[in-house]
């Protein structure tokens, strides 16, 4: 599998706990791909919601195809995701029993063809949390760089 990374949001990891993450298909316009493989994509304020039985995905900004005409795309129209029936309703039990939320962590293209995003079930961290995972990164870091050191020696 023949996976090319376009964007990450790197936010997301930052200020939620990730619970549980899926693969969709994302339905996009002609303009929208050409964009999307070039890269210009923002999902850092991105989120998905369930309306009608379908997954939309909301705030995710494709900028316009710079060589495109009049039939270039809205940057933060609403996009429909693509996901099997019962994983949406599966989603949708747990999104309104626990009061959890849907954020696309990256958006790829796979095997060269179809674009996907990588969605995920997370949960919102307190401030508490954050300074919390800062900390243990920082640890970590810490620990790498004198195994490294001593590895030298």
């Amino acid at each position: 599998m023949d996976n090319r990374t376009i964007a990450t949001n790197r936010k997301a990891r930052h200020d939620y706990f990730i619970l549980e993450t899926f693969e969709c298909g994302i339905m996009l316009t002609g303009t929208e791909i050409k964009s999307v493989r070039e890269g210009r994509v923002n999902l850092k304020e991105g989120y998905a919601t369930i309306k009608d039985g379908e997954i939309w995905l909301f705030n995710v900004h494709i900028s316009p195809y710079e060589k495109g005409s009049f039939y270039n795309h809205e940057p933060l129209r609403p996009r429909k995701l693509l996901m099997h029936k019962r994983e949406i309703m599966r989603l949708m039990g747990k999104v309104k029993e626990k009061g959890l939320t849907m954020v696309p962590l990256s958006m790829y293209i796979k095997e060269g063809k179809r674009a996907k995003v990588e969605l995920a079930l997370v949960k919102g961290k307190t401030s508490y949390d954050k300074r919390e995972s800062i900390a243990a990164r920082d640890a970590k870091r810490a620990i790498d760089k004198a195994l490294k050191l001593r590895n030298r020696e």
